[in-house]
């Protein structure tokens, strides 16, 4: 479809800023969530075009928004998918209001300007300009805006793959994370999410003797948790390499100043790959995204011990938000972990979900590589390993292939890994005006095309 010629693009950017703007002064965080509120503007929107959609409420205000444009049926449908809720935000921290979707220095200021309703306002946009232009195409179109993401997914594409899957059933989705720009050394990446690490959520419990305060105890539950808690904290896991992350790293790696790329090769190799990311790459914060790309990984979050000052505690316990590489399974983690804390602790898997991965050589993926070429030719494409989860946790239950691509031009000192759940989260307006133009023909390459 080219450049899409006949839409009028100044409109349709105009259009998905106020959406955007709109979406983020509803609060929506989660708990309690109040996605309803969010599902109602968009339900007003999408009246007001003419387009059908339809509310569904997984609970008392945990609003969940489908809707769908009819293709010819010659191939099996499109989904863009998103999330409305998010995380807390302390207004004393910000230099504008977290709610307030201020227009300030070139940004839209607000929780959820990348995580992820500028993706929202986007496929809304989109899904709007699909309707307007008036003709078949070769797939439905879903749209499905959610509910609970940020807690888990139960109340949102959870309940609506157990009990709505005809609903959202499609061939592709298109939806977080990827797609923010990466900028190192001068070079600009545009990660491509094809793939995300498994959850495993377990509470590690240590007994003990109780007694009273005043006396030595060296069987002391929280004593016995701590070095436990401690021991996980300095843990270096065992490496699992897939092949999104070996070709992220070379990708990475042949893009850089040939001193840089050779370190950066190794960070695969298991003998000195923890050197490297320890000593010898001075961004941390990556460093700390290529060790999370190679290991299963266990956090402590929370700790619990005692009731009263002057009792030693029978029992303490932890929970440990543990994630996987793909392929992995929480058997595998809980031996790593056992391995790290030794015996005498009870391990318990509370939720546990697999990790993903879609094949590099999908058709979408190439499309996707292409349009990058043809907006930013100096830009990099790369696989792109999501260390955390999404909504392609359920979304890909109903068989979809589940593409990370909210794309977004972040300017080279926007950090988006510290911005999503950080204080002052903000989108560069005209970089979110290029990731519409680039999503909007993806989308309508995919609806008309035989991929």
């Amino acid at each position: 479809m080219g450049n899409l010629p006949d839409i009028n693009w100044n409109l349709l950017e105009e259009e998905a800023v106020e959406h955007l703007r709109a979406l983020v002064r509803i609060d929506t965080t989660n708990p309690p969530g109040n996605e309803i509120a969010a599902c109602r503007y968009i339900k007003g929107v999408f009246d007001k075009e003419g387009i059908e959609s339809r509310i569904l409420e997984s609970a008392p205000g945990r609003g969940n928004i489908v809707a769908r444009l009819k293709g010819n049926g010659s191939k099996a449908p499109l989904l863009l998918d998103g999330h409305l809720d998010v995380v807390t935000a302390d207004p004393s921290h910000w230099e504008h209001p977290p709610f307030s979707a201020d227009v300030a220095d070139g940004y839209v200021w607000g929780r959820g300007t990348l995580d992820m309703k500028n993706m929202v306002a986007m496929e809304l946009t989109i899904f709007i300009e699909a309707a307007r232009r008036g003709r078949k195409s070769s797939r439905d179109l879903i749209f499905a805006a959610v509910a609970d993401e940020e807690a888990g997914c139960n109340l949102g594409s959870r309940f609506l793959q157990e009990k709505h899957p005809e609903l959202i059933e499609a061939e592709y989705a298109l939806g977080e994370f990827g797609g923010f720009t990466l900028t190192q050394r001068g070079r600009r990446f545009w990660p491509i999410g094809v793939a995300e690490k498994g959850i495993v959520w377990m509470t590690i419990t240590a007994e003990g003797t109780p007694g009273h305060g005043s006396m030595p105890n060296p069987d002391n539950a929280a004593i016995k948790i701590a070095r436990a808690a401690a021991a996980i904290g300095r843990a270096k896991l065992p490496m699992h390499v897939t092949d999104v992350v070996k070709t992220f790293v070379e990708t990475l790696a042949s893009a850089q100043p040939k001193p840089v790329g050779k370190i950066l090769k190794q960070v695969t190799n298991p003998l000195i790959s923890n050197i490297i990311l320890d000593k010898l790459l001075p961004d941390k914060n990556v460093a700390r995204s290529l060790y999370a790309s190679l290991h299963n990984t266990a956090n402590v979050t929370m700790l619990f011990a005692g009731e009263k000052i002057n009792v030693v505690p029978g029992v303490a316990s932890m929970r440990v938000d543990g994630r996987i590489i793909p392929g992995q399974t929480a058997d595998d983690l809980v031996a790593e972990i056992r391995r790290v804390v030794g015996e005498g602790y009870k391990i318990v898997v509370d939720q546990t979900m697999p990790g993903l991965i879609t094949d590099l050589n999908d058709p979408v993926y190439a499309a996707i590589t292409k349009l990058i070429g043809r907006h930013d030719p100096e830009g990099v494409p790369v696989p792109y390993l999501v260390p955390g989860f999404t909504d392609a946790k359920y979304f890909s239950k109903t068989r979809a292939k589940c593409f990370g691509f909210s794309p977004v031009l972040l300017k080279p000192e926007d950090n988006f890994a510290q911005l999503i759940h950080g204080h002052n989260e903000r989108i560069p307006v005209e970089g979110f005006k290029k990731g519409l133009r680039i999503l909007a023909e993806l989308v309508f390459d995919l609806m008309d095309s035989g991929k």
